[in-house]
């Protein structure tokens, strides 16, 4: 666990399921949430830029390499911990809370479970102290249907040369490091892709621009663009043609962490309601003492913490090493159904205060839309749920 966040706290637990290191470790995170996040978070969303100096912050505190072990420079947690700390960041910001979770929950997952001892040594340190990693799947053609990218890479002596573009690629402006999937042999379908550690200064490559979007606005989502780029033969991550397994056990594990990114994004705008609810008054009195308003709230409450057991379960489970592949899927699933209903319920709660940027529930009504739509659309976890539940 970070040490830079183990410190005495006084803030009660209100889940009995966390141990006390654990507790220790989710309040830190919120207080430094609260503290250094919150004031910049108005100002990155409307110049779409996230602040370098929070990223560095974020390293600092051993935010973005929790699971990294200690002889490579991380802080030897959890893959839980790494779920506390996405969810009180989304809490304030889910532009921030991304950037964290695609660190700990793809790109560092992908080294630790297939990089080789030198590949660790060399990039895992770096990833802990002051690199922000990519993972760069998605492509034009080839978003749901993953397996459909046009990205080519020829073994040539003893480097790879890749072809290709990707699309939506989520901390690319940030990053340093890429976790990068091209064919290298077309004729064998998914059994040709691999997966390539892409250095952003390799010859070839650039990152194109930046989308502009409707959510999550800080964080940055761009093109890559390889045009011939070389890759020594050693960054590739695992087997050659393995490429498709690492990808989608890689996605698993990263659903746990766009749960808790729509978790704490849920968490967030409720509070908010909540809060606004006993300041906004209406006929003589706040609006919360009102029924309708009431049971909104209630109800909010009620799937917000539905959706943190279902979290907390798959993330447990996968510490546990046990299979959790169907609970992943139901908990981005579930997770981005009540952070689009939660924080859609807070704009009304606010009323025409709702619809204005002044106040906060606009924007995390506008972030929760990606929840239903990044590493895995719904239907497509819908699609992995029906197989599972089927099966049986």
């Amino acid at each position: 666990m970070p040490e830079a966040l183990i410190e005495a706290t006084t803030r009660p637990a209100p889940l009995t399921n966390l141990t006390e290191d654990e507790v220790l470790f989710r309040d830190n995170v919120r207080q430094f949430a609260e503290e250094k996040l919150r004031p910049l978070v108005r100002e990155m969303d409307e110049k779409q830029v996230f602040d370098h100096g929070l990223i560095e912050q974020f390293f600092q505190l051993g935010l973005m390499g929790i699971e990294i072990p200690e002889q490579y420079g991380g802080g030897a947690g959890t893959f839980f911990e790494a779920i506390l700390a996405v969810e009180e960041i989304s809490r304030v910001d889910p532009s921030a809370g991304v950037l964290v979770d695609v660190q700990n929950t793809l790109v560092n997952n992908a080294f630790l479970r297939w990089g080789t001892e030198e590949q660790k040594r060399r990039y895992l340190p770096r990833m802990a102290a002051n690199t922000v990693g990519a993972y760069a799947l998605s492509e034009a053609g080839s978003g749901s249907d993953a397996f459909a990218m046009q990205t080519r890479a020829e073994l040539r002596g003893d480097e790879y040369v890749i072809n290709g573009r990707k699309l939506w690629i989520t901390n690319a402006k940030e990053a340093g490091i890429f976790i990068l999937f091209a064919n290298v042999d077309p004729s064998a379908g998914y059994r040709g892709i691999t997966a390539f550690i892409v250095e952003k200064e390799s010859p070839g490559f650039s990152v194109g621009k930046k989308e502009d979007k409707l959510g999550i606005r800080a964080s940055s989502t761009c093109e890559l663009i390889m045009e011939d780029s070389r890759v020594p033969k050693g960054n590739v991550l695992g087997e050659v043609g393995k490429g498709y397994k690492i990808a989608i056990e890689t996605l698993n594990e990263g659903r746990i962490g766009i749960g808790a990114q729509m978790l704490g994004l849920a968490q967030g705008a409720w509070e908010a309601a909540a809060k606004y609810s006993q300041e906004r008054k209406q006929f003589g009195k706040p609006i919360s003492d009102f029924q309708g308003i009431q049971f909104q709230l209630a109800q909010m409450a009620t799937d917000i913490q539905a959706a943190k057991l279902m979290v907390y379960n798959a993330a447990r489970m996968k510490d546990a090493r046990q299979n959790f592949v169907k609970e992943a899927a139901m908990t981005k699933l579930f997770s981005s159904q009540v952070a689009e209903r939660v924080s859609s319920l807070a704009v009304e709660i606010y009323g025409g205060n709702g619809f204005v940027k002044e106040y906060p529930v606009e924007k995390y009504f506008r972030d929760s839309k990606i929840g239903k739509i990044y590493e895995g659309t719904s239907n497509m976890q819908l699609q992995t749920i029906a197989k599972l539940v089927l099966s049986k």
